[in-house]
């Protein structure tokens, strides 16, 4: 698969909570294990089947354990051994937590 991501992705452990948001009546909770994180999105991988343009809440604890509240929007899906690969996007994150991001990648950089 060719690579279209427009930044870099670190790897990061995190577990989250997303919830449905683009479905009034239908506000779905599911728990993900995020693989990877960019300043611009992010790919976890879950059991359960989401579809390409759903729009989700979320609450990303990063490692300084501060919680990001974020809106996330799937771009790409890929079945796996282990279940879904999802990308998502952020949509309207903000420049400081975008920033958090690409500290937490220059640390883990220079650590790894």
């Amino acid at each position: 698969m060719e690579e279209r991501r427009k930044n870099k992705r670190t790897a990061m452990e995190s577990e989250l909570l997303i919830k449905r948001l683009d479905d009034g009546a239908n506000r779905t909770e599911v728990s993900v294990e995020v693989l990877d994180v960019s300043k611009t999105g992010l790919g976890f991988i879950s059991d359960q089947m989401l579809q390409i343009g759903e729009i989700y809440e979320a609450d990303l604890t990063i490692w300084t354990k501060e919680v990001l509240h974020v809106l996330l929007r799937i771009v790409r899906i890929e079945l796996k051994e282990r279940g879904y690969f999802y990308g998502a996007v952020f949509m309207g994150m903000s420049d400081v937590d975008a920033f958090r991001i690409e500290v937490y990648q220059a640390v883990h950089d220079d650590i790894g």
